[in-house]
């Protein structure tokens, strides 16, 4: 009997040990979850991408410049759509909260830098200031996806970071290269940074 006694007093310190081990991974994962929004998609990015380079490689043709930005509003409203489908494939995934929390913290710091570009882009396109469109466009995205980004994953600021560079760039460089830099934006960025996303931040 007392052998079984000191048996049970010698177990409870192993089992409240694990117990509390238990407890303190489970507190680090919420505390994780709800620190950061890590429902990015990467292959939704890598999507992203593709649709970029085909609405480049589309607008590049256009005779006009309404034309011209018909393409560039198709493009986008097909880029919403993919990054909703894609981000909420990767929430539900991950079991993530989409309305609260970080996530609702990446949307609200995103929104405001691209609804100033759909201003702006009426703005000059009324001016006849069309040609700084692709500059503005990629800079007030990078901008947005920079202020986002600190409620998620740490590469996502420095894809907006490369995106505003290659705004600047855009802006200070001869008008014509416009479709290339949207080019090298919303496709390349997006496909090579989708990538890194998907590898290291499952999918």
């Amino acid at each position: 009997m007392a052998a079984t006694s000191r048996r049970i007093r010698n177990s409870e310190p192993v089992a409240l040990h694990e117990r509390a081990m238990e407890d303190l991974r489970f507190i680090r994962r919420t505390m994780e979850r709800a620190g950061s929004f890590t429902a990015v998609p990467g292959w939704g990015g890598v999507l992203l991408g593709v649709t970029g380079l085909v609405a480049a490689a589309v607008a590049a043709r256009q005779a006009g410049t309404e034309r011209w930005l018909a393409v560039w509003i198709v493009a986008a409203v097909v880029s919403v759509a993919i990054a909703g489908w894609a981000v909420a494939v990767k929430a539900r995934r991950a079991g993530l909260p989409l309305r609260s929390g970080p996530g609702r913290k990446f949307l609200l710091s995103f929104l405001p830098p691209v609804a100033a570009g759909v201003v702006l882009t009426f703005a000059l396109s009324s001016a006849g200031a069309e040609e700084m469109i692709p500059g503005l466009w990629l800079l007030l995205y990078g901008a947005g996806v920079v202020t986002a980004g600190t409620f998620s994953v740490p590469v996502v600021p420095v894809m907006g970071v490369c995106f505003m560079l290659m705004g600047g760039g855009a802006l200070l460089t001869p008008a014509a290269w416009g479709d290339a830099f949207m080019a090298a934006g919303f496709g390349g960025l997006h496909i090579i940074f989708g990538l890194i996303i998907a590898r290291r931040y499952g999918g």
